[in-house]
């Protein structure tokens, strides 16, 4: 059993993204901060959260900026979050760095820290719910490679290089091709925020600007549906390899716009961050990492039921 440890600090909870409306004391209450709300992959990962804190009978909220070029405002909402005096924390951080003071005062009030998605550079967290980006990367840098035959010019649109995520995927990405397919040359490295019209706008540059472009990797949904529109309205044929797996990305891909993407677990994402941090609440010593897993898709085997079960639309 959980220790009751919310009795007299619950009062206004309820007005949380989220949170239910009955407030009951032995309910342990563990505000979840995402990186924002704009892209389906985030509501996917809400979904998988409050399925573990049904079955957990743990309270949560949920939420994140507008956008993933937010880190004040995601700064504030951590803030806020700490304010309320939760039993636990998860937190998938904007920026590696900027989070870690509050971080630092969660610490040193006794509220357990698990992040998700995206760590920090701090050994707060108890432990990281995360996909292991540099290895997706890595896969995606293969396919991309085996795509345009081993040579020629490639481009990435990476949706920030703060988060822990932005700078895996990138590095990933380019560290795989710099050892394992020489022939290729990356020509620019662009950073949209993760959104869509940005991203498009990038693509369309690169494209202009580098006329023997063979590819475009987009590290993550905003990037990759960007980079699809700005591909489509350049009137270029090139190979289009996305990150997670959103609506626009499946359709995509299914048109054969897009060649293919790496989806991650974001259900399991979230069930994770509850889970973890339900362990931590009775005391449980837990991995400083957990692989929540990524799977290469494209239209071969984008019905295939062990993949149609972690794409998200």
């Amino acid at each position: 059993m959980l220790k009751r440890r919310l009795i007299g600090v619950v009062v206004g909870v309820g007005a949380l993204i989220g949170a239910t409306s009955v407030v009951r004391a032995d309910e342990p209450y563990i505000p979840l901060i995402s990186k924002g709300f704009q892209h389906q992959f985030w509501q996917a990962v809400k979904a998988g959260a409050e399925q573990s804190a049904k079955a957990q009978n743990v309270r949560i909220s949920f939420e994140g900026p507008e956008t993933e070029a937010m880190v004040d405002k995601q700064i504030d909402m951590l803030s806020a979050a700490l304010a309320k005096k939760p039993q636990a924390l998860g937190i998938a951080a904007l920026d590696s760095k900027a989070a870690i003071p509050l971080l630092k005062r969660a610490q040193s009030n006794k509220i357990p820290v698990i992040a998700f998605d995206s760590g920090v550079d701090s050994d707060i967290p108890l432990t990281t719910c995360a996909t292991d980006n540099v290895a997706a990367a890595a896969l995606a840098a293969d396919k991309m490679a085996e795509a345009v035959g081993n040579s020629g010019e490639v481009g990435l649109i990476v949706h920030d290089q703060t988060s822990r995520t932005g700078v895996d995927r990138r590095d990933g990405f380019l560290n795989e091709m710099k050892s394992k397919h020489p022939n290729i040359k990356i020509v620019s490295v662009q950073y949209g925020g993760g959104d869509h019209l940005k991203s498009a706008e990038i693509a369309k540059t690169m494209i202009q600007a580098n006329p023997n472009l063979k590819g475009i990797f987009g590290s993550n949904e905003g990037s990759a549906a960007g980079a699809a529109i700005g591909v489509k309205e350049s009137g270029k044929k090139l190979v289009l390899i996305g990150y997670d797996s959103g609506k626009e990305q499946k359709e995509d891909i299914n048109s054969g716009l897009m060649y293919g993407a790496i989806t991650q677990n974001p259900i399991g994402i979230g069930k994770c961050v509850v889970d973890s941090a339900v362990k931590a609440l009775k005391g449980e010593t837990l991995p400083k990492k957990v692989d929540t897993g990524f799977y290469w898709y494209d239209k071969s085997n984008i019905n295939d039921p062990k993949i149609s079960a972690v794409l998200y639309d």
